[in-house]
């Protein structure tokens, strides 16, 4: 049989001969040898995995055809933040199913990542022009989540404030988020209706959220609304339809301070809930606190202007317990998808498609009211809300016959929400479903709205979102951005802790089939049924790859899931009547989302050192557990750990907190050095949360989407997080109940296609990698931390710190020469500052581990030079980089070093260059010049 005849030999990046050669070359017969050594013996042991025999990549995609192909597809109007959209061709074709997009890592090297960055100052211009507000960020995990930070980052500007007013017709899911949220931050939400409510006459508000248009479809004015709550020095917080707002009055002009939202109606698919971008923007006076990832504006070491991630990019890591937010990244590829459709629509298209809404919800308004039926409201965007006493359920029923899906508000009210997809059939039919045969369509003519509701500002005139309106021109456009950027399809990115391991095509395709793309999270459930399998099945894999109990696929992040996790560990203590159990220990080494996502979950972060091999300090870590016993909730643990070793006390770890009464929390990141040989039920934690867009090769898709869920010991399973539409209806963490449902497709094909030999294989394949690499570069840079025979687990540290204290040439230089040889630098000075940590996966070939190793060598050669005296301190090629095409070319070139060895360092870039789009960026002069839209480049050029 051929060696391919698999889908792992086409998973991993070395087979037969080249892998033995690799083992070999470590001092090992057998793989298995090397992994007796770099695993402790006491986490061994655990049976075999129980999963399915391991299927074609043929077989897989038909096998995941049939179950989906029990879902109905139905044309859904039931609105509440979920829209049906037409995506783009041009767009489908060359961003949402191209892996030079899908495949980019989180833009933390700007310079080999313009192209997404510009993407994204696109989707923060288009959303801070849209609210009528200063800023934007550049995309949130969904709407209601969005909420949640809205209200956290409200309530930082009235620090005593303990109240938040949320209007009763904001839609349930984001009411629900926000309750979740609020509880264990002592926050008091107060639920009312905006008409009656005095803010003068509640003490401790500090803000008050409502839905524009609401969730019955009206269309308020709240602009005296919002001039009452200011005058008590609170906040107002928006949820907006993104599509009403190309033609109602912006938030921002009626009293708006933050404006929230969900972009998933500009052009991205329903996906059953997920996933898309959410979206905020806020006045300038609270820019310095949002959450979430800004876009903004630089210059190069050559002057020009150059993109960057500014300001809070790294809060968590920075404020890590006082941080506002424990967000990391977002939902950067479905922004980018939100930023193109605008793009390619235009401000003038956007304004057709919202009227062509409008007009087709006046359409079924008028012929209701003509054939006797009362419609509430009469100013609405889309969505008509109509009285039917009693005979709500009959409607809804009768609308499912006829192939269109309505929402009942109760058994007397049925709302209709109009979308950019509903043809004049498709309002027939829903019509019919109210015993309506026949409807006078007039001819088109668009909405003329009140002074009060009508839009004041022009919206999007920047050039970009004018100027791509042929296929030609936006193909060429999307074209020349992914040219800016380093993604997977062009290199190794070998980013420590972040596992950017093959997304292959076979888990990719079933995105765009309609039964995934087309579903509406809140459909009946006799049309999910397939979804609804097909996600039982993964739960249960992951469940059993973890050793937990139950798995919830909720969590639409990591920090999401780190979120729910400890939800879960706090709502448990409280059972047992353990209100004191608040303390949660964090070793100083963890990422910093773990202790702000600790605090967000109402826990008090108390450090525990680690020892001189990056180990937990056991002896500290026993003190803390004593000192702190009776009140004892948690510890958040990485493993193996942030240092890259497997750390042989964690056994003993877990049995310590559990004997003072605690939980233990295990953060799933490195799950990639775990699957198939222990789990984290079998190490003995209680709660752990899986990255699906790093182990379970979900891609990254430049900084999102992303899916967290979490698993959980026997204990624990009451306290998942539930959701209105599930049967568990407390303790939502966001929009959907099954949160980014469409992309759990991806982990679904590649659990089947590998099967648990062939999870087991990976794991082994990622952890020789790890290894190969090490001990090619360890004789170049130390090799910081190890483990039982000097072996690490699936990624290693080099420590450049004797190299820079010796040569001046620090880790930064080094991350911006790896540019010029086509790489993507590794995790810089993380978990440890001037080091590189790098995580090969098993993806990647022994020849592409080679030559990146001979990159990091070439460059060792490079700073030896410094050190020598051949080559200057301060104007050397390590300090020069990265090298753009422009400055090579130039006739101005006056550098000690040629023009050779700065573009062409080894023979391979003669064969194939990626040419970085900018020289080095200036961070500091970019947050001292802030920048964020496209307006502010356009001026920031012409300055220039």
């Amino acid at each position: 049989m051929s060696v391919h005849a698999n889908f792992l030999s086409r998973h991993v990046g070395s087979v037969g001969d080249t892998r033995q050669s690799m083992i070999q070359s470590l001092g090992y017969e057998r793989i298995v040898d090397l992994i007796d050594d770099a695993v402790p013996s006491n986490i061994m042991g655990m049976d075999d995995l129980q999963l399915p025999d391991p299927l074609t990549q043929a077989k897989a995609l038909e096998q995941l055809r049939g179950v989906l192909s029990q879902n109905k597809v139905l044309h859904s109007y039931i609105g509440q933040g979920y829209s049906g959209t037409l995506v783009p061709p041009v767009i489908q074709r060359n961003i949402f199913e191209n892996p030079g997009w899908y495949t980019a890592y989180t833009p933390y090297q700007p310079e080999v990542s313009q192209g997404r960055l510009e993407a994204l100052l696109n989707f923060q211009t288009m959303i801070s022009d849209l609210s009528g507000l200063d800023i934007a960020n550049a995309s949130l995990l969904d709407e209601a989540t969005a909420c949640a930070e809205a209200m956290a980052l409200a309530k930082t500007t009235k620090p005593r404030g303990s109240v938040i007013f949320v209007d009763s017709n904001c839609h349930p899911q984001n009411i629900e988020v926000v309750e979740t949220r609020a509880e264990p931050l002592g926050i008091e939400v107060l639920i009312g209706d905006w008409k009656s409510f005095d803010p003068a006459n509640c003490e401790g508000l500090f803000a008050a959220l409502l839905q524009y248009p609401n969730t019955q479809g009206a269309v308020e004015d709240y602009a005296d609304f919002c001039d009452r709550v200011h005058a008590q020095k609170a906040q107002v917080i928006v949820a907006a339809d993104i599509l009403a707002l190309t033609v109602l009055r912006a938030p921002g002009e009626f009293g708006a301070d933050i404006c929230v939202g969900n972009s998933q109606r500009f052009g991205v698919p329903l996906g059953f809930g997920g996933p898309h971008a959410g979206f905020m923007a806020c006045s300038d006076k609270l820019k310095r606190k949002m959450p979430g990832r800004i876009v903004g504006v630089s210059i190069d070491a050559h002057g020009k202007p150059a993109y960057r991630l500014a300001m809070q990019t790294r809060e968590q890591h920075i404020r890590r317990d006082k941080a506002t937010s424990n967000i990391c990244t977002a939902q950067v590829l479905l922004a980018v998808m939100a930023s193109m459709y605008a793009v390619w629509h235009g401000p003038e298209g956007l304004k057709r498609i919202a009227n062509n809404v409008n007009f087709a919800a006046r359409i079924i308004s008028t012929s209701l009211q003509k054939n006797g039926f009362k419609v509430v409201h009469a100013e609405f965007f889309d969505s008509v809300m109509v009285e039917v006493p009693g005979k709500a359920a009959e409607i809804l029923s009768a609308g499912v016959e006829q192939g269109v899906n309505l929402r009942q508000l109760d058994e007397n009210h049925i709302i209709i929400a109009a979308d950019e997809t509903m043809s004049c059939e498709q309002g027939m039919q829903v019509l019919r479903a109210f015993g309506i045969e026949d409807a006078e369509i007039p001819e088109f003519a668009d909405v003329t709205w009140s002074d009060v509701h009508a839009r004041q500002s022009d919206v999007l005139q920047q050039e970009v979102f004018n100027r791509y309106h042929s296929e030609t021109e936006m193909m060429r456009y999307i074209a020349r951005l992914e040219k800016r950027d380093l993604a997977l399809n062009e290199t190794m990115i070998p980013l420590g802790s972040c596992t950017m391991k093959l997304n292959a095509a076979a888990e990719m395709m079933p995105l765009a089939w309609p039964e995934v793309a087309n579903l509406h999270p809140f459909v009946p459930a006799d049309q999910s049924i397939g979804y609804r399998q097909m996600l039982d099945q993964l739960a249960d894999w992951l469940a059993e790859v973890t050793g937990f109990a139950a798995v919830s696929l909720q969590p639409n992040a990591g920090s999401q899931g780190e979120y729910a996790g400890l939800l879960a560990i706090r709502n448990y203590h409280l059972s047992n009547d353990d209100t004191d159990r608040d303390v949660c220990l964090i070793p100083t080494s963890a990422h910093g989302t773990n202790p702000a996502s600790a605090v967000m979950c109402g826990f008090k972060v108390v450090p525990v050192a680690c020892d001189d091999q990056g180990n937990i300090d056991v002896a500290d870590l026993t003190e803390k557990c004593e000192k702190h016993s009776a009140k004892l909730g948690a510890l958040m643990v990485t493993y193996p750990s942030t240092h890259g070793v497997y750390e042989s006390t964690i056994v003993d770890i877990c049995k310590l907190i559990h004997d003072h009464g605690g939980q233990v929390y295990m953060d799933g990141a490195n799950m990639n050095a775990q699957v198939g040989l222990t789990s984290p039920g079998f190490i003995g934690a209680d709660v752990c949360h899986l990255n699906l867009h790093k182990t379970f090769a979900i891609p990254h898709g430049g900084g999102g989407p992303g899916v967290g869920p979490i698993g959980v010991a026997k204990q624990l399973v009451p306290f998942l997080p539930g959701h209105a539409e599930l049967e568990n209806q407390e303790l939502a963490v966001c929009s959907a109940p099954y949160g980014s449902a469409s992309v759990n497709v991806i982990s679904w094909m590649y659990i089947a296609m590998l099967g648990a030999e062939g999870l087991t294989e990976a794991t082994k394949m990622a952890i020789l990698n790890a290894n190969y690499v090490a001990a090619r570069l360890k004789e170049f840079y130390p090799i910081l931390y190890t483990g039982n025979k000097g072996l690490v687990a699936h990624e290693c540290i080099i420590d450049l710190r004797p190299l820079t204290a010796e040569s001046g040439i620090t880790v930064e230089d080094v991350a911006k020469r790896l540019m010029d040889y086509g790489y993507h630098a590794p995790t810089m000075s993380w978990p440890v500052a001037g080091t590189l940590m790098i995580e090969p996966t098993e993806s990647e070939s022994k020849a592409e581990l080679d030559r990146f190793c001979d990159a990091l060598i070439s460059i060792h050669a490079e700073i030896q030079e410094v050190v020598s005296g051949a080559a200057d301190e301060t104007n050397n090629v390590l300090k020069g980089a990265p090298h753009t095409a422009e400055q090579v070319i130039s006739d101005s070139w006056d550098r000690p070093y040629g023009r050779e060895k700065a573009a062409y360092p080894s023979e391979i870039q003669r064969q194939h260059k990626f040419w970085p789009a900018v020289g080095r960026i200036d961070n500091v002069y970019g947050d001292r010049n802030l920048v964020c839209s496209c307006v502010g480049m356009e001026a920031f050029a012409e300055s220039e």
